[in-house]
């Protein structure tokens, strides 16, 4: 995997990141195809698997301007790893058995890297809320 043209690639979709920040509906349409693509693979997707759901959550939560504790180049990055994640048009095709998710899961655990920290308080928030509602 040339983690150079990757990385080149997950730029692009920083970029195409940048509106979906501001547009609520669309967000939410990408969320959805992101879950339903997720649910569909999980298997293949068993070493991401939690990171990508906390990711999911997270958008959804900020979408709906119920969790805004964050920071946006932090939602950017997340975001721009689940449209890489729901792109057909991404390194390794995902249509290739055993492969297709290489660069989806090698994407998803550089953003969980890069946004550890951010997650831990949104995790965080998610358990105080969840004690809250009980």
């Amino acid at each position: 995997m040339d983690k150079h043209r990757l990385k080149s690639s997950y730029q692009g979709f920083i970029r195409l990141a940048v509106p979906l920040l501001n547009n609520r509906n669309e967000m939410l349409n990408k969320l959805q195809q992101g879950f339903l693509k997720a649910i569909e693979h999980k298997t293949a997707l068993s070493e991401v698997w939690n990171e990508l759901q906390l990711f999911l959550s997270l958008v959804r939560d900020y979408s709906n301007k119920s969790y805004t504790a964050i920071p946006k180049r932090s939602v950017l990055a997340i975001t721009a790893g689940l449209l890489y994640f729901i792109s057909p048009l991404d390194i390794i095709p995902d249509f290739l058995l055993g492969l297709g998710f290489i660069d989806d899961a090698y994407v998803l655990s550089l953003v969980f890297q890069q946004v550890a920290k951010d997650l831990t308080e949104y995790q965080r928030w998610k358990t105080e809320r969840a004690q809250v509602i009980c």
